[in-house]
């Protein structure tokens, strides 16, 4: 991929050293190149400027490059959003000033039983190991060199060393960098011990149910061990690249697993917090503004869950229209369907008439009990330029970081005071109740440290 940067630094470089010349550098060149003295690029001072203007050309289009083909890439960090910094204090101070005083009110148990997201597809090249923190455990992520991705818990039971830290791939295992133990990548079984003459029938590491659909990596878990009870529909157009990858957004979200989804069923949050044009930003201090009252966004909204054998999914029916100073913009009108399939999995699929069709795969999944990881992963039609899809993924990224906002601030109410319109919330509870188990883990209070 071109690199903008690189080539705006090497045209810098070349002029300054250019500058630095005691002779003119372009004196012989100009001989064999007339046309550098017909526009008066001679003597180091001119040919400073020519290679700047080089660099900064370069740059130009390296950035115009990644504006209309790039896929779009945007990674928050845990205190990037969110929060509301003031009184001269830095961001991550303020992020953990809230997290240290929030009230957390009675919450459900923390980590569901489902399919969860460990990692995009590409993300895992053939034969790399990648360590990722996920439902409170450190697991290895590697692909064998037979292609399939393996999911098991990071730490050798010989002596603890982390097999994700300079582990290495060999078929369909994994190599223990600490001293050569062997673990299998479907089962987990230690299949080789270098200096020993007999591996013992019990020596293995965790194995994780593990899947790889929709060009994503997905692992199950389940609190009481069961294996996989649904699996992860496939969308054909991913599958068949008739929708491509064009760009994913990552944050990550201090409060309960269950408070995410949840907006799924709060439907009158939507016409309140989200009305405001995009334009007017994340941060719910000046969302408001009537700098940008001229462009507000209109929502009409319902959910329901799905009858047997999908009692695992539900489905949110979508319309979305936009108003400019008043005036309702039909042709940028969008229809979503979103299909939540488990606690952290969601299918927003959209056509737009005039844009065409895509869809988003939203993913919330769990690091510690109360910090979530969600990315949001668009496909859209290869027959459409990116920067459409990438300016609905960002449209998309500022509208959740107003959520996110909330959520990193408020506290979980078990027994929320609500009114009639507010029923689908209760509807959307009992949904999700399905996926918690009488061992489920709960978040528990010992001398101030939160141990689960």
């Amino acid at each position: 991929m071109f690199n903008a940067k690189a080539a705006a630094v090497i045209g810098l470089g070349v002029g300054a050293l250019l500058t630095t010349q005691s002779g003119d550098p372009l004196d012989s060149a100009s001989s064999r190149y007339p046309i550098w003295s017909e526009i008066g690029l001679q003597g180091a001072p001119a040919g400073a400027v020519f290679c700047f203007s080089a660099g900064v050309l370069l740059f130009a289009i390296g950035w115009l490059y990644r504006l209309l083909f790039s896929p779009l890439e945007l990674l928050r960090s845990p205190d990037d959003v969110g929060y509301a910094d003031e009184d001269g204090r830095t961001k991550a101070q303020v992020a953990n000033d809230v997290r240290r005083r929030r009230k957390i009110g009675e919450l459900p148990p923390v980590y569901p039983n489902g399919w969860y997201r460990v990692l995009d597809s590409h993300m895992l090249e053939r034969g790399e190991v990648k360590n990722v923190s996920i439902l409170g455990e450190q697991v290895a992520v590697f692909r064998g060199h037979d292609g399939k991705p393996y999911v098991v818990d990071a730490y050798c039971p010989h002596l603890g060393a982390n097999l994700a830290v300079g582990g290495r791939v060999f078929g369909k295992c994994i190599e223990c960098p600490f001293h050569g133990w062997l673990f299998q990548g479907d089962d987990g079984k230690c299949v080789k011990i270098p200096y020993s003459e007999k591996v013992p029938e019990f020596a293995s590491v965790h194995s994780w149910p593990t899947c790889e659909v929709n060009k994503q990596i997905l692992v199950w878990f389940h609190c009481d061990g069961e294996e996989p009870q649904w699996t992860v529909p496939e969308q054909q157009e991913i599958t068949k690249d008739e929708w491509v990858y064009r760009g994913r957004t990552e944050h990550f979200i201090n409060a309960h697993i269950q408070e995410i989804p949840e907006n799924a069923g709060d439907i009158a949050h939507l016409s309140h917090l989200h009305a405001p044009g995009m334009l007017s930003g994340a941060d719910l201090r000046y969302t408001n503004s009537k700098i940008w009252e001229f462009v507000r966004h209109n929502w009409k909204v319902e959910w329901e869950p799905e009858s047997e054998p999908n009692e695992h999914c539900s489905l949110m029916f979508v319309k979305h229209a936009l108003t400019v100073f008043g005036c309702h913009w039909p042709i940028l009108d969008v229809h979503v369907v979103a299909r939540q399939v488990g606690p952290g999995i969601v299918f927003l699929k959209f056509e737009q008439a005039f844009l065409g069709r895509g869809v988003i795969m939203h993913c919330v999944t769990p690091v510690e009990p109360l910090l979530q990881c969600v990315t949001h992963t668009i496909f859209y039609q290869s027959n459409i330029p990116p920067v459409v899809p990438k300016f609905i993924l960002k449209v998309e990224s500022i509208q959740f970081e107003r959520d996110v906002m909330i959520w990193n601030n408020k506290k979980y109410i078990s027994k929320p005071l609500l009114v009639k319109e507010d029923s689908a919330i209760q509807k959307h509870r009992r949904w999700f109740g399905q996926f918690y188990s009488e061992n489920s883990p709960r978040l528990q209070y010992q001398r101030d440290t939160l141990y689960f």
